[in-house]
């Protein structure tokens, strides 16, 4: 069984955070969905999913010779384009190589990003009684069925408005099956479905992912019980902290909930031109 971690030194919840992220990226590349590649080398990891996120296309570890970077950045980059990937994350960790790999990458036209606030929070002081609208249900994903019902939510959420990928999402998940360390959870409103989140126990935390809402259900209080349902879970199961990566417009759901900011997960963000539009 998992250690669960205990310590809420801010260096622990740092490191926890990006290890979870870390851990959620590398389960997804475990499914059995066609559109999933995985490359992984002493060089180089990425992990494709065929979604249109960048969020769901990351390079984790690099390691490349100074002399040929930028001839193995190019051919990654090529190759991503080869699989009509859209948009993708190169992460450049501290022990990533070479050390100018952060100027490697923003000369083959990658940006740089802050990304978003990590952020933390004590499982057992929880704020669990913000306001819900009456008919609001909250289910676990446990078979597909219901996993139809959660990837429109789920994309739409995202912004994806036509739910142009449901098939290849769907498949993502399916591929992944229904057991931990991932779990599904959609919130439906008087029958309807309307809300998403995952939970993902790695590093000892429980990771808090995927919180969509769509647009017209928002206001409501439904993305804070979205959010609150698998962190309860997870302390259920004897789980101390919650981190989560907060988007701007999650953020204060979040802080409402009792997470506290601990730094920002920094990246380099790559858009294939060739796909625009």
């Amino acid at each position: 069984m998992m250690k669960i971690l205990t310590d809420f030194s801010a260096s622990a919840l740092i490191a926890a955070n990006k290890a979870n992220l870390f851990g959620y990226f590398e389960y997804i590349g475990t499914s059995s969905a066609s559109n999933v590649e995985v490359h992984n080398s002493a060089e180089i990891k990425w992990i494709l999913t065929g979604l249109s996120y960048a969020f769901l296309n990351n390079v984790l570890h690099t390691h490349f010779e100074a002399e040929q970077a930028g001839k193995r950045i190019e051919e990654t980059l090529t190759h991503f384009g080869s699989r009509n990937v859209r948009y993708a994350t190169w992460w450049a960790e501290p022990d990533a190589r070479p050390t100018t790999l952060g100027d490697e990458l923003t000369a083959k036209g990658l940006t740089y990003s802050r990304g978003m606030p990590g952020m933390a929070a004590d499982l057992q002081t929880l704020k669990e009684d913000l306001p819900k609208p009456a008919g609001l249900t909250i289910e676990t994903v446990r078979d597909e069925a219901t996993l139809k019902k959660w990837v429109q939510p789920g994309l739409i959420g995202f912004g994806d408005t036509e739910v142009r990928e449901g098939d290849i999402c769907f498949d993502l998940f399916t591929g992944l099956g229904f057991g931990l360390p991932l779990r599904l959870y959609l919130a439906s409103l008087n029958g309807k479905p309307v809300a998403a989140s995952q939970l993902f126990l790695g590093a000892g935390v429980a990771g808090l992912y995927w919180v969509a809402t769509v647009s017209e259900a928002r206001k409501q209080g439904i993305g804070a019980a979205i959010s609150l349902a698998p962190l309860l879970d997870a302390r259920e199961m004897g789980y101390r902290i919650g981190i989560l990566q907060a988007s701007p417009m999650g953020e204060p759901i979040y802080r409402r909930l009792g997470f506290r900011e601990y730094g920002y997960l920094s990246n380099y963000m790559w858009m294939n031109n060739d796909e625009q539009g």
